[in-house]
């Protein structure tokens, strides 16, 4: 497997899986966070995902401890190097399938039109588009759960908002550019939204805190106003 490690501060290295954003890295990416969550190295404090890197932050202590005066950044990638040599050789899990029900447009939707109107096509033709993709979920971050999810169809993209919303709704669905996602929680925000999920994205009271993982597969339903305030009730008991 192709991979480069660099330094990242004093405490950490990144690693480089991929040189672009596709479903061949984020398997890459996958089946190293399985390894690192799976057996979690005893000089590990923690490791962050990425589209196509996974930085492991260390021990300083611990590393040092172990290198028998090496320096701790060349010692680190000699632990690191096994883990990935193999990485080719296992099987990540089965990817996950989560329906989103999505209710479009309207006042969950404030920029449906505009998308619309950015690629010269009708709002309807945006909502059948979104709905009918195939989407993966590449890593969560920005906010708890945030799914940063890639797949989404070049008709439908679009750019964020010249000037960012102060507070963008929970569970709004957005676009970005290329990529479509999911606002776990009220936070500020630029994407542009095109509709709303009953469904919480942040349970933090839950053994899981967010519904969404890396690696799920992601199908987007259109849903009625009806439909929507029905299941936001049966999500609040």
């Amino acid at each position: 497997m192709d991979y480069t490690l660099h330094p990242l501060g004093d405490n950490a290295v990144l690693i480089e899986l991929g040189n672009e954003i596709s479903e061949k890295s984020h398997q890459k990416v996958q089946a190293l966070t399985d390894v690192l969550e799976d057996q979690p190295p005893g000089w590990m404090n923690e490791y962050i995902p990425a589209y196509t890197t996974v930085t492991i932050f260390y021990d300083p202590l611990a590393i040092y401890q172990l290198s028998e005066g090496k320096l701790p950044f060349d010692y680190a990638c000699e632990l690191i190097e096994p883990l990935i040599k193999d990485l080719e050789a296992s099987n990540t899990a089965e990817s996950r399938l989560v329906e989103i029900p999505v209710c479009y447009g309207g006042k969950f939707g404030p920029d449906l039109d505009y998308v619309a109107k950015h690629n010269g096509i009708s709002p309807e033709e945006v909502i059948d588009i979104h709905s009918s993709g195939d989407y993966l979920v590449y890593m969560i971050g920005f906010a708890p759960g945030f799914p940063f999810i890639g797949g989404m169809s070049e008709k439908i993209a679009a750019p964020r908002r010249e000037s960012p919303r102060l507070k963008i709704p929970e569970r709004s669905v957005g676009i970005a550019g290329m990529q479509t996602g999911i606002y776990p929680i009220e936070t500020p925000g630029g994407w542009q939204l095109i509709g709303r999920t009953p469904v919480r994205l942040f349970r933090p009271h839950d053994e899981s805190p967010t519904l969404l993982k890396a690696g799920d597969k992601i199908k987007f339903k259109p849903i009625s106003r009806a439909e929507y305030e029905k299941w936001k009730e049966t999500e609040s008991c």
